[in-house]
């Protein structure tokens, strides 16, 4: 059986969660409303399947809901040309640095970016 693999994509994010929501507000001072808010995350499904989960609210097996309420709220569709080109990872360790590693780059870049 082939192990999981990892995939980080991008969402953005209507504009409205930054005068709507004061944590993302905060977390992005660097921000100057000319590009757009986004949200980094990592998955072991497509990234499309896991847009879709955001999107519904989705709850795992034990109930517990998975998707990022901010996306569930905001997430308008995926921006595939800010993270097409990191390839699948191996490990959640190393998918979840790669995560940490992107959205502090695109803030860098003047983006709005939330990630956990």
């Amino acid at each position: 059986m082939p192990k999981e693999t990892y995939h980080i994509y991008v969402i953005e994010l209507s504009k409205k969660v930054f005068t709507e929501n004061r944590k993302f507000r905060e977390a992005n001072p660097q921000f100057n409303g000319v590009l757009e808010c986004l949200y980094v995350g990592m998955t072991s499904k497509t990234p499309k399947e896991r847009f879709e989960q955001h999107k519904t609210g989705y709850k795992n097996k034990k109930g517990y809901k998975i998707s990022a309420t901010i996306v569930e709220k905001y997430g308008m569709y995926l921006r595939g040309s800010l993270y097409q080109h990191i390839a699948p990872l191996k490990t959640r360790e190393a998918a979840l640095k790669m995560e940490e590693t992107l959205a502090l780059e695109l803030r860098r870049k003047r983006y709005a970016v939330w990630y956990n």
